[in-house]
């Protein structure tokens, strides 16, 4: 009898002294883990970081890239054509004005009055009509045919119509979001439109076809300017403030447009064009630059992606890659780190399943061990063991991604207002517009405090970022109070 108890000790003895042994060897190999962890993380921070004299760089070779393009007779990697807007709006138009925003796989159409610059918009009436998919695949022509009917059902619908209301053809204001998916970008021509200029034939012709389908289904409304979304930003801001000189998109996609001084453009020097400024369309999404902080993953990104070598700046700071540079590292700190476990979640491996809006939410959570990161992590990726540990890498991954994208297109903003040379005795407003901007506060209180950075105390005050006037698609409206047609009073 005793000497079972005595073998019995002795084997729970061996067995605990096994399990210990097991539990060291985890726990030494949990905390190798964990270094090369924080390791990986620390190199990607190092890799993104975005000091003042690095942004100041990225500015300076941004305006010498505007200046090539602005004067070299060939064609630049920024591609900056001179939009044909005739006009931006003064701030005193008023009147009932018609507008359209074409994004893709589906369209705005908006209504709305204006009433002078001290006025805010008033009487709006938004209604977004998705894209039949033999639409989309079809013709231009097509596509105006089934623009200007649904065009003719709002207008009926919501027209207020009085006794004195003159009979004459009104201004549509009619802009072109950039697309920013593969399906949209395979699609039918219309979908594919990337610039307008004053050159560009093809955007003349285009919209004399749309008001050519505006007239066959009786829209009693005209076209004179199709443009990108951002010079419709750039007539809201100039609408309500004088100085207002630029207006970027950060959403999905990144645009540009800004006012130059006629003088700049050695093209127009010597035309009959009596305007003292003219409108740029600014490509800044392909802008590059030796001093962007690119990282291993946002090499292998663009070369993975449809357009290697093209749209870097974009891939560094649109909504459309922000969530897939995060991926890209949670993925390799899965592989090699076990951050999520022995084995690598599958769905981790899915190209741009991770969304800016999902990063947004993971990295604004203030919850008690990141509780939003851990359902995020469940709903996107199907990660159901995540630590509290493993939760705050993945904050801070989205922190890193998100300063460096804000922080570059800070830099970006100032690079503009040097361009024009305004930063040191003059007001410049500059108007900012899309998702990005407008839902991801932590991205833009980094792109506004970057600017202030860059500039300094004596300066910041004359680089004003303001958000764009009327919400989605009302740069249109704007668009159609600059234009030379009579509005509806």
């Amino acid at each position: 009898m005793r000497k079972a108890v005595v073998v019995a000790a002795v084997t729970t003895a061996a067995m605990a002294a096994a399990v210990a042994v097991l539990w060291s060897r985890w726990k030494q190999e949990s905390e190798r883990q964990w270094r090369k962890t924080r390791r990986i993380l620390r190199k990607f921070a190092r890799d993104c970081a975005t000091p003042v004299s690095k942004l100041w760089l990225v500015a300076d070779a941004l305006v010498s890239d505007m200046n090539e393009a602005l004067t070299s007779q060939e064609t630049t990697t920024l591609n900056m054509p001179i939009s044909y807007v005739a006009s931006l709006p003064s701030g005193d138009e008023e009147g009932l004005y018609y507008g359209l925003n074409l994004r893709g796989s589906n369209f705005l159409i908006l209504r709305a009055r204006l009433r002078g610059k001290n006025e805010s918009i008033s009487e709006l009436h938004r209604e977004e009509v998705s894209i039949p998919s033999n639409v989309m695949g079809g013709t231009s022509q097509e596509l105006f045919d089934y623009i200007a009917l649904e065009l003719a059902k709002f207008i009926s619908e919501h027209e207020v119509t009085t006794d004195d209301t003159p009979d004459r053809q009104k201004a549509l204001g009619f802009i072109v979001s950039y697309p920013v998916d593969q399906a949209a970008a395979s699609s039918g021509a219309a979908i594919k439109w990337r610039s307008f200029s004053v050159t560009d034939t093809a955007g003349k012709a285009l919209a004399s076809n749309f008001n050519r389908a505006l007239e066959k289904h009786g829209v009693n409304l005209r076209v004179l300017q199709l443009v990108e979304d951002a010079i419709g930003h750039l007539a809201g801001g100039r609408y309500y403030n004088r100085d207002t000189v630029a207006a970027i998109t950060l959403g999905m996609a990144t645009t540009a447009a800004y006012v130059e001084p006629t003088q700049a453009v050695p093209e127009y020097q010597s035309s009959s064009n009596k305007s003292s400024e003219m409108v740029i369309s600014m490509d800044w999404g392909n802008f590059n630059s030796c001093h962007l902080p690119i990282t291993e993953f946002d090499t292998f990104l663009d070369a993975e992606s449809s357009n290697p070598g093209s749209r870097i700046f974009e891939k560094l700071t649109s909504g459309m890659y922000l969530g897939e540079i995060v991926r890209r590292v949670l993925l390799k700190m899965a592989q090699e780190t076990a951050l999520f476990g022995e084995d690598v979640p599958p769905k981790l491996r899915t190209p741009y399943l991770l969304r800016s809006p999902d990063m947004a939410a993971m990295h604004q959570d203030t919850s008690e061990d990141h509780e939003v990161v851990h359902e995020k992590l469940m709903e996107i990726f199907r990660i159901t063991n995540s630590t509290p540990l493993a939760r705050e890498v993945v904050a801070e991954v989205c922190d890193i991604v998100a300063e460096r994208g804000a922080r570059l297109a800070g830099a970006g903003i100032v690079g503009i207002t040097k361009k024009l040379g305004r930063i040191e005795n003059k007001r410049s407003a500059i108007t900012v517009e899309g998702g990005l901007y407008e839902h991801y506060r932590v991205f833009r209180n980094y792109m506004h405090s970057s600017v202030w950075e860059m500039l300094g105390n004596e300066l910041s005050d004359n680089v004003v970022i303001e958000h764009s006037h009327g919400g989605s698609g009302a740069g249109a409206i704007f668009l159609a109070a600059s234009q030379t047609a009579e509005p509806n009073s």
